[in-house]
């Protein structure tokens, strides 16, 4: 028995989504890249309030540094990153960035996970601390670390106010964070 795959008005719809649903999930996510466009997401900050990626660019650039979240503690090399982006804080208000850090983990106690990250740090006004839960924004931008005892690729971007990524660091490993000189450099070079 033969099935053609377009044949009559039903068939011919019920096959076409197949074929578009196998399309998709062929389809593999990637981490943007320098020259591309930053994927638009919603995401809640540890304070309660709703930020969009594209509403925080349309005023400035931005800093998006994801971080481990909580593995099964506090990742020591997250909480020096961190202090050293608020240790930088006045230069990231200078050059007229928002710092956005994404906290990704399992939604069932990640508030209460990011409230003890942030509970040793006084974050800027222009720094914001975002809640992923069950790793939704992590997945999308493909930054998932899915080794056991893992949770997300350290990783930085640097996004201009037409939401276009210029700088990009990913990391495979605990260590090779982005340093706030480091951002703060990539920030003056993408100015001239």
């Amino acid at each position: 028995m033969s099935f053609p795959l377009f044949s009559t008005g039903a068939s011919r719809l019920f096959r076409l989504s197949g074929l578009v649903l196998l399309m998709a999930a062929c389809t593999w996510a990637e981490p943007p890249a320098n020259g591309r466009m930053a994927p638009d997401f919603h995401l809640t900050s540890l304070s309660g309030q709703e930020v969009q990626l594209s509403s925080v660019t349309q005023k400035s650039d931005v800093v998006l540094v994801v971080l481990r979240g909580y593995p099964g503690y506090q990742c020591p090399v997250c909480n020096r990153q961190v202090q050293d982006y608020v240790s930088h804080a006045q230069a990231f208000a200078d050059a007229g960035v928002r710092v956005l850090l994404v906290y990704p983990g399992p939604a069932a106690e990640l508030t209460e996970r990011a409230r003890e990250f942030a509970s040793d740090k006084k974050l800027p006004a222009h720094f914001d601390l975002l809640l992923d839960p069950d790793y939704r924004f992590t997945l999308a931008y493909d930054l998932r670390w899915a080794a056991k005892g893992e949770t997300a690729y350290p990783s930085t971007f640097l996004i201009d106010t037409k939401g276009m990524v210029y700088f990009t660091k990913i990391s495979k490993s605990h260590g090779g964070r982005t340093t706030a000189v480091e951002v703060l450099e990539a920030l003056r070079n993408h100015k001239h």
